[in-house]
């Protein structure tokens, strides 16, 4: 059964790829976006956008009367860990009321279902192992206290008001689309540099272990999650769900694998060419030194597994770089 979709941040990298997911299931999609990281370029041009900061409370209200959505997926975040240290402020403003005033329009809407962005990367601290979703949430910068916030709000506003409520807990996430401008996504940042013909920095030794994974499965994640049954998303309560691979590579490993990958794809298009080196800078504050999340409960909840391999998805994102270059 076709549903009206409301995603905010839907013009953003991960937002957007779950836009066209849905569009492809035949779903009716509405976007929220201020645009700030986000591009109407990553939209049908049948998809309305309303260019909305999620701060303005009755700009929110005004989209959702607008588009009267049945469901939400929310996306639209400050994601950047760094920027949540030097202003913890503007982050809580974006990521907790910009939350409330979303949770606030959709139960006005009386829509049966959010699906909320959270991070499984930043919430259970430092991690050796793939953490279950029982781990004790322990943020350690002020990005990840407005996450697990968000889980906390998420839950009383599905107790309150008989909403359908899934966090998804994502990994990194990174893949094509992905903006390199701001603090966050390393594979995009060190593309974007390397196609400028600049060295790439990294932070501190190198040594920090992630879990990457593929902004299509993100996006075929949050499908999943919107259209599953009651049975799955009760109404009155929160599920919460780890979104990754867990697979650890640290941005040493993960730098190389980026120019290999780059590599092969000027390759490809017969041109040989190779990068320098990257050099290494200060470490940045509130980094973990290792974060890993178990997604199993996701396979058994929503039949989601991760598809699309490291070294497949670098090949992928820097292909669609090496793409927006030619076109610009």
């Amino acid at each position: 059964m076709s549903m009206r979709v409301m995603v905010t941040g839907g013009a953003g990298f991960i937002g957007s790829h779950v836009a066209d997911a849905l569009l492809a299931a035949g779903h009716e999609v509405g976007v929220i976006d201020d645009l700030s990281t986000g591009s109407r370029d990553n939209l049908p041009a049948t998809v309305p956008l309303h260019v909305v900061d999620i701060r303005d409370r009755d700009a929110v209200f005004a989209a959702f009367a607008a588009f009267r959505p049945d469901v939400v997926c929310h996306q639209a975040a400050q994601m950047s860990v760094s920027r949540s240290v030097r202003d913890p402020l503007f982050d809580a403003e974006v990521n907790a009321i910009g939350l409330i005033n979303v949770l606030d329009a959709a139960v006005a809407q009386k829509c049966g279902r959010v699906v909320f962005a959270s991070s499984g990367g930043v919430l259970y601290g430092e991690q050796t192992s793939p953490a279950a979703e029982e781990t004790p949430a322990d943020p350690v910068s002020p990005y990840g206290i407005t996450k697990w916030v968000g889980e906390r709000y998420l839950k009383f506003y599905a107790a309150e008001h008989g909403l359908g409520a899934m966090a998804l807990r994502y990994a990194n996430v990174y893949g094509p689309r992905q903006n390199p401008h701001g603090e966050a996504g390393v594979v995009a940042i060190f593309l974007k540099r390397y196609l400028a013909g600049q060295t790439a920095t990294i932070n501190g030794d190198g040594h920090y272990v992630r879990d990457y994974v593929y902004g299509g499965d993100v996006a075929r994640a949050n499908l999943l999650a919107l259209t599953a049954s009651d049975a799955a998303v009760p109404r009155g309560q929160l599920t919460s769900l780890n979104i990754g691979t867990g697979v650890g590579t640290d941005v040493v490993a993960l730098e190389a694998r980026i120019r290999h990958g780059l590599v092969g794809v000027m390759k490809e298009a017969g041109r040989t060419t190779s990068y320098p080196a990257p050099l290494h800078g200060p470490a940045r504050p509130g980094d973990l030194r290792s974060n890993l999340v178990d997604a199993s409960r996701a396979g058994t909840v929503l039949g989601w597994r991760p598809e699309v391999g490291l070294e497949e998805g670098i090949s992928q994102t820097a292909a669609w770089f090496v793409t927006q270059q030619a076109a610009s």
